[in-house]
């Protein structure tokens, strides 16, 4: 029995939430309907239906599932507070891009167990050991193949069980494996005979062939030869030694094998799959890098109109999209603010038909979330459309609702020559908006100035009436903006760009401008230098071109080549473009900053056309072989459908080092296809490259799909035999997929 049903077998929520429930499934004020949920015998996956839905119905996994919020924690419950209580209401929010689930219950106690028990579920999920992932996960399979429910599987059953999983076997073969794990003899497999043909099915030679160039007699590495694999293969050098004895300590089962000092075959396996053995160095996940630079040295992750969970045109607007962005560790976030109703400003794509939020509830959301993943900065930035009285309220929620969280004024009460540091600004939120007059003065003006309010060279994106000229009228005409406001601005004041030398001459640290995305890749092509020098001093902010009304995203890399920290992106929007955003933001603790390369932080002339030209310039050939990968997830999930796997290997950085390489596809095989292919790459400017990782299902007819991916920083890299867990298209793990790849990194000596 797996894991959930031990637990679930004695606790009484998860008995309730087995028995089953009408729940009252909520999607708006007008949207409220009955289903059926129920939790699955597996304890793990929860199904639900409505009445009248016949035979049809859904299932979501609790893995799939990040958090349970009590009461009336979302807008959608909120919307509906005066017809349902709090006790009745619950949400489930899913991991990655999917919305969230609105349930009310028939009773507080009903609610109660399953919020209980869906806490509990994820809890386990969370404190599972990699050995228990792979018990559940060939628990699942077992479930899954059990047709008729019996606890036995039969020959048929087993057949079905590997279309299912992905692997296309001949009859005579799969009988053979079946009759080696069928020890009773009964032409079924029980509990414990399937877990035997598991294992037998997903035996790794290919991992058995490394084991055995290190290992002399074939069953055991010693300690000296572990060492050899880890100086020769991993490149660990001097560490190797320590490094091994740690190994064997925290991966290998066999107490005899331990107490000989010596590792396993199931121990070295264990090694590999494991964080240790992965591409991304584990240790740079964490926390690693200096802190306490200027903001303007730091690469900073950053959404563009947060408040949008789809398009720029018909898209909803929601506070939920704020917490998606925070949680993924956005630390600049965007508010488009209009006049609203009963002096309320609200929040919305101007000129649009996207729905609309109060700016109060904004800022709350801020207020509650700013910091839960990660204790450094956020800057506010604020697209302000609205007239001067809306703009004081602005400033008095602004004030009362983030209270010590929002700066003031400078630190120290001194303008410096240089931005603070992430460090110095740990907890507090920074508004980017206009200001009247500069920091240092003691700005005896009106409380109202006139300006330009709109923060943006041009208009962002085309309206409902494709620009209208009313619409354009709106956007470029003279407004007044508040002194309330104002003063609330300290370290990022929107100014107009005029040019590089203008800003080198006369702006202060603490200005900032945007730049659409032409106007800024015209100026990286046209003038990079220049513009890596602006960021080392400045920040500057890039927002997506005005056209993209289905909230697409440009590349962030050729912004990133020029030193821009603030490369705001619409994280609501899968893709390669976010792929990128994730893969650069994954390491240094997930943080949302991250520390540029010391040649864009200093004087020296770094041209990204022209890398070879600075100083220490040394190239580097990375070189990757594609070894095998292993269960694969099907793209089409009719029972017969088996994918072809192909892997590629993409390059982003500079210009020069922009290229991609793919293998051969195999045959109907995601389980255990084999590729033993090598890739191999020049890289000019490793501190900027990323490194992706692509499967993709062949068609020779069509496109290929999309299967997986991962992408990571070059200087994250771990060389020597790795595997790589790969991510969905929404960038959520997927359960024991991986590839396994040999990485070797080494300098470029003569020109290639």
């Amino acid at each position: 029995m797996d894991r959930e049903s031990k637990i679930a077998k004695g606790d009484k929520d998860l008995q309730v939430m087995k028995a089953g429930a009408m729940l009252k499934k909520v999607k708006s004020k007008s949207w409220k309907k009955q289903r059926h949920f129920r939790l699955q015998e597996d304890g793990q996956t929860i199904w639900y239906k409505s009445r009248w839905a016949g035979t049809s119905h859904s299932t979501f996994s609790v893995a799939d599932v990040e958090v349970v919020r009590e009461g009336h924690q979302s807008e959608v419950l909120l919307s509906v507070a005066e017809e349902f209580p709090a006790d009745l209401c619950f949400t489930l929010v899913f991991r990655g891009r999917r919305g969230n689930l609105d349930l009310v219950a028939e009773s507080p106690s009903e609610a109660q167990a399953w919020i209980r028990g869906v806490s509990k579920l994820i809890q386990n999920a969370e404190s599972m050991d990699d050995k228990e992932r792979v018990d559940q996960w060939i628990w699942d399979w077992f479930q899954k193949a059990d047709k008729n429910k019996d606890g036995r599987m039969n020959f048929k059953e087993v057949r079905t069980l590997l279309k299912m999983m992905n692997v296309d076997m001949n009859e005579e073969y799969a009988l053979h494996l079946f009759t080696l794990a069928d020890k009773s003899k009964s032409g079924c497999l029980e509990n414990e005979e399937f877990v035997q043909f598991y294992k037998i099915l997903t035996e790794r030679k290919d991992m058995w062939r490394v084991f055995q160039d290190y290992s002399r007699d074939g069953q055991t590495l010693t300690l000296a030869e572990l060492k050899d694999f880890l100086r020769q293969e991993q490149q660990e050098g001097e560490r190797s030694w320590e490094h091994a004895q740690e190994l064997i300590d925290r991966y290998e089962p066999s107490e005899t094998a331990k107490k000989q000092g010596a590792m396993s075959i199931d121990g070295f396996q264990m090694y590999l799959v494991s964080p240790e053995g992965a591409i991304l160095d584990p240790q740079r996940l964490t926390l690693n890098q200096d802190m306490s630079q200027p903001l303007s040295h730091y690469f900073i992750c950053s959404s563009h109109n947060t408040y949008l969970m789809e398009d720029q045109l018909r898209g909803q607007s929601s506070q939920e999209a704020y917490i998606q962005a925070l949680k993924r560790g956005c630390r600049c976030v965007e508010v488009d603010c209009w006049d609203g109703p009963n002096g309320e400003p609200v929040v919305y794509h101007g000129h649009t038909f996207t729905s609309k939020i109060l700016f109060r509830d904004v800022i709350t959301t801020l207020g509650e979330y700013a910091f839960k993943a990660s204790e450094f900065p956020v800057i506010l930035s604020l697209e302000n459309h609205c007239s001067v009285e809306q703009q004081r309220v602005m400033a008095q929620l602004l004030d009362t609702i983030l209270g010590d969280m929002l700066l003031r004024e400078p630190l120290d009460g001194l303008v410096h020559q240089e931005l603070p540091s992430p460090h110095d600004l740990k907890g507090k939120i920074l508004l980017k908006a206009k200001k009247i007059g500069s920091l240092e003065e003691s700005e005896t003006l009106t409380d109202e100035a006139t300006d330009e309010v709109s923060d943006e060279a041009e208009p962002e994106s085309p309206s409902a009436e494709n620009l209208s000229a009313e619409a354009i009228c709106l956007h470029d005409k003279k407004s007044k903006f508040s002194r309330e406001l104002s003063d609330l601005v300290v370290y990022c004041k929107s100014v107009h760009f005029h040019s590089f030398e203008y800003s080198r001459l006369h702006s202060k640290c603490y200005e900032m401008s945007s730049f659409s995305e032409s106007k800024a890749r015209k100026l990286a092509k046209d003038t990079g230098t220049e513009f890596v020098h602006h960021n080392s001093r400045q920040l500057s902010r890039v927002y997506p071109s005005g056209m993209r009304t289905d909230s697409s995203n440009y590349n962030p890399q050729e912004l990133w080549n020029v030193g821009c920290q603030i490369v705001a992106l619409n994280v609501q929007t899968a893709g390669l473009e976010m792929d990128l955003n994730d893969g650069l933001f994954r390491q240094n603790g997930c943080c949302g900053y991250v520390l540029k390369p010391d040649f864009m932080r200093n004087d020296d002339s770094f041209d990204p056309e022209r890398p070879q030209d600075r100083d220490g310039y040394t190239s580097l050939q990375l070189s990757i072989q594609v070894i095998s990968g292993q269960q694969l997830p099907k793209v089409n999930q009719k029972e017969g459908s088996i994918v072809d796997p192909l892997v590629r290997v993409e390059i982003y950085g500079v210009s020069q080092d922009q290229a991609k390489q793919e293998t051969s596809y195999i045959d109907n095989n995601g389980f255990n296809p084999l590729w033993n292919e090598t890739l191999n790459f020049i890289i000019h400017v490793p501190e900027l490259a990323l490194v992706r990782f692509v499967v993709e299902d062949y068609d020779k007819a069509s496109r290929n799909d999309f299967m997986g991916q991962f992408t990571v920083p070059f200087t994250c890299i771990q060389p020597g035999y790795r595997h790589i867990h790969l991510l969905s298209k929404d960038g959520t793990a997927i359960p024991l997929s991986t590839l396994f790849v040999n990485v070797k990194i080494s300098e470029v000596t003569t020109e290639v």
